[in-house]
């Protein structure tokens, strides 16, 4: 489990091919203090596993479903990623609950800035709608967001903070991004549980 407090932005640094596996290897620096073979690490809000490690660059493979469902296959060499490893137990619990599990892309509609913040605008996919509210935590590239305003079924918005701006890839976002999205879990936990519960009722 992650928390969407990005521990530092990291970048790629080669990218391989291999039948349906793609493996990229990522240039990195805090998150080395405790990474090990066969640790998780979230990149851009996506849970993988850490295959090679060597100094400063660990490398990672993505299978075609995460390259399908992910933007992930998106980067190219010196693309800047977000880095998170899990949380620990003995850990303050700074974000939301993030699984590394992304529920849809998003697309960046605008990022302006506003006074001393920005504005970020994400399109997101049309069955997503029902689990963003307003002043609600939101997984984007796995960075814990607040929901300024929805605009419209499809669209929502986000303050960011200059903190954020500068210690994650949003420094580099420009509209038409395509952007991970996870949605918050206890929502769709909810979700199911009464949907079993309606079924259970009409049986």
């Amino acid at each position: 489990m992650f928390t969407g407090i990005i521990e530092e932005v990291g970048e790629i640094v080669g990218i391989n091919d291999q039948g349906d596996f793609r493996t990229i290897r990522v240039r990195g620096n805090r998150v080395f203090d405790d990474l090990g073979l066969g640790s998780s690490i979230a990149v851009n809000g996506v849970c993988l596993t850490a295959r090679t490690i060597e100094g400063n660059v660990f490398s990672a493979e993505m299978s075609r479903e995460t390259l399908d469902r992910t933007s992930l296959g998106n980067l190219a060499p010196a693309s800047i990623v977000n880095l998170e490893r899990p949380m620990r137990a003995d850990s303050r619990f700074g974000g939301h609950i993030v699984q590394g599990h992304v529920d849809g892309l998003g697309r960046i509609v605008h990022f302006n800035r506003e006074g001393d913040a920005w504005d970020l605008a994400v399109e997101c996919p049309e069955s997503a709608g029902r689990y963003i509210v307003e002043k609600g935590s939101i997984s984007v590239d796995g960075i814990s967001l607040t929901v300024a305003s929805l605009k419209g079924p499809r669209t929502f918005s986000v303050a960011i903070i200059p903190h954020t701006f500068e210690n994650t890839n949003l420094k580099a976002a420009r509209a038409g991004d395509p952007v991970n999205l996870e949605f918050d879990i206890v929502a769709k936990y909810v979700e199911n549980l009464l949907s079993r519960t309606h079924a259970i009722r009409n049986d």
